[in-house]
């Protein structure tokens, strides 16, 4: 584990392109006797693999899936730890796997591994359920990377906005009358979601980067388009949030006298997640036998909420997604300095904990009937079953 741990830091792969980490995860089930299906769901870098017991019944016995991670970030690789998420995923389920082996009678169910890619920014975990992934699962657990030991903190559901000003050309010196400058609407819509910003909750989110705004200074800028995600803690107040924010894009572009194209969700909308309360407890139980002491839900701020493709997996199904201390206290995600923190000491302990704490979720789950119920009952009064479909047009 500590092995494909460092591999997969010294190797990190963006969106889509994780074909040496799904190589390395299926060369490792097939270490252990388990074949892999590759591709999986519909993506080619997604993994599937499962174990179940002897007497299986899928009418009377629970499946329950393990998640696993291993895309990175472009230019400072895997400064979101998911080579420690992809280590905790995979050693939860060789573990288990290797129990059933040794004592066949040492569970009743199914354990599903799912390699899930392409988690920042597109989604691949809607993308997998698009194509049957979790349909056939009761609950379903990963763990993520952080800066402490958190047994449930707030995750933002996320939208994504792609936006183009289409004006008319002219000479910026001679004849500048004669335009319609449609960096003028990206210039005022920016600014405009920027006032936005003072009516809206502290835990909502908007941010937008102007991808292209004209080649020359001298001519009336024709074409401007902008990127936007829009991030908010519960569907409808992220549908509401979105309508507002297509508001000011439309407005910029009336007082600039241009066309307006909005396009919603070119990866599919992500939602909140549900933390389900009795798996999050069979996790702390664990951890706390590893020496660690996750601290409980709303006790890190939700001002550092940020979104994840499980909040989609979490609306199917029972879900639970911890957060481990991989780095040193502040040290945020999505920065060089948390890339380094998960190739230390700090996340090899982070992976081997983050492992024994999944087998142990998942083993609790399968054994216990009074958990499954209750688990069950968690879900059905967060809401049950939902996707992003039912909320968004995505």
């Amino acid at each position: 584990m500590t092995a494909i741990l460092h591999d997969l830091h010294e190797h990190p792969e963006t969106a889509f392109r994780e074909h040496h980490a799904a190589d390395v995860v299926v060369g490792h089930l097939a270490s252990h006797g388990i074949a892999a299906q590759r591709p999986a769901h519909g993506l080619d870098t997604a993994v599937r693999a499962e174990v179940r017991s002897q007497d299986f019944d899928p009418t009377r016995d629970r499946t329950v899936g393990i998640l696993a991670e291993y895309d990175a970030l472009p230019e400072i690789g895997h400064g979101c730890g998911h080579n420690v998420i992809a280590v905790a995923g995979l050693g939860a389920f060789t573990a288990l796997a290797d129990l059933l082996r040794a004592e066949p009678r040492a569970f009743r169910g199914r354990v599903v591994f799912l390699g899930t890619p392409a988690e920042e920014g597109q989604a691949g975990k809607e993308l997998m359920a698009r194509h049957g992934a979790f349909d056939d699962l009761d609950a379903a657990v990963m763990v993520h990377s952080y800066f402490t030991d958190t047994a449930d903190q707030a995750w933002l559901g996320r939208r994504d906005c792609r936006v183009r000003f289409t004006g008319r050309a002219a000479h910026a010196s001679s004849h500048p009358f004669l335009g319609r400058n449609a960096l003028d609407a990206a210039s005022l819509a920016y600014q405009g979601i920027g006032l936005l910003r003072q009516q809206t909750p502290p835990t909502d989110r908007i941010h937008a980067v102007i991808t292209e705004g004209g080649s020359q200074p001298n001519i009336i800028t024709e074409s401007a388009q902008m990127l936007l995600y829009v991030r908010s803690q519960d569907p409808e107040t992220l549908a509401e949030l979105s309508a507002r924010v297509e508001q000011v894009l439309r407005g910029a572009a009336m007082m600039a006298g241009v066309e307006a194209q909005v396009r919603w969700d070119e990866a599919p909308a992500t939602l909140p997640v549900l933390s389900n309360g009795p798996l999050t407890d069979r996790w702390v139980l664990a951890q706390r036998r590893r020496g660690r002491d996750p601290y409980p839900g709303g006790t890190v701020s939700e001002v550092l909420a940020a979104s994840t493709d499980f909040g989609n997996v979490s609306h199917r199904v029972p879900g639970i997604h911890p957060l481990i201390r991989v780095s040193a206290d502040g040290v945020g995600l999505h920065t060089r300095e948390f890339a380094a923190a998960a190739g230390t000491p700090d996340a090899e302990r982070a992976g081997m904990d983050g492992a024994f704490g999944l087998a142990c979720a998942a083993l609790d789950f399968l054994h216990d009937d009074a958990l499954a119920a209750a688990v069950r009952e968690d879900f059905e009064r967060a809401g049950g079953f939902a996707t992003a479909q039912d909320y968004f047009r995505s």
